[in-house]
């Protein structure tokens, strides 16, 4: 009676032992899948603090000499980004959301690394989602009035004296071109950045 025993007995035992390998085995993975979401949202603040850096460096850093003909009059030029007040709204705009995502990137970033959850209450993910939001509009509406210099500099004034100032401005005209484009793509990554905010209220 006791070896028929054996085999049932055996046989469960190595039945209950792989499950519990199957289930050991799966949770990381499970883990690791619920907080997709959260390391996304740590790159994109990653991504957005360099960004927006970087067109605040380039746009501070954005200044030129250089002459101009008018009328066979020979005129000296020097730009400089403190003369225009789109591009002091631009550095003033991408330094906020530099520091607005450096925090956020070292809040998010230290919850992760801890498993905790980044975002704590419904409250919270509300207050990051407003954040989110005006500095998306803050980026759309600096970038949308320094733009309208630039193409002002290239093309000149239609039906006037005034040439195109980004002939003899060229290296000026180029570091206001990249960090305003930058300025842009910061904006994109906000933006997304707000559509993981909805995705997180909606889960509390």
């Amino acid at each position: 009676m006791t070896g028929r025993k054996t085999p049932p007995e055996v046989a469960v035992q190595m039945s209950e032992t792989k499950a519990t390998s199957d289930t050991t085995s799966a949770g990381p993975q499970l883990a690791l899948a619920s907080r997709k979401p959260e390391v996304l949202h740590v790159i994109l603040r990653v991504l957005c603090v360099l960004t927006s850096v970087t067109a605040l460096s380039l746009m501070v850093t954005a200044k030129q000499s250089g002459d101009i003909s008018i009328y066979g009059f020979h005129l000296p030029l020097y730009s400089k980004w403190s003369f225009s007040d789109s591009f002091v709204y631009v550095v003033g705009v991408c330094g906020a959301v530099a520091a607005h995502s450096l925090i956020q990137l070292l809040i998010s970033g230290v919850r992760v690394m801890q498993r905790s959850p980044v975002v704590l209450s419904r409250n919270h993910a509300w207050l990051i989602f407003a954040g989110d939001q005006i500095f998306t509009y803050a980026l759309i509406s600096a970038g949308s009035a320094a733009s309208g210099v630039t193409n002002l500099n290239r093309t000149g004034v239609h039906h006037s004296a005034l040439p195109n100032f980004c002939k003899p401005l060229r290296h000026f005209c180029d570091r206001v071109a990249v960090s305003i484009a930058l300025t842009f793509f910061s904006c994109f990554l906000i933006a997304i950045s707000t559509v993981l905010d909805v995705i997180c209220i909606s889960k509390f």
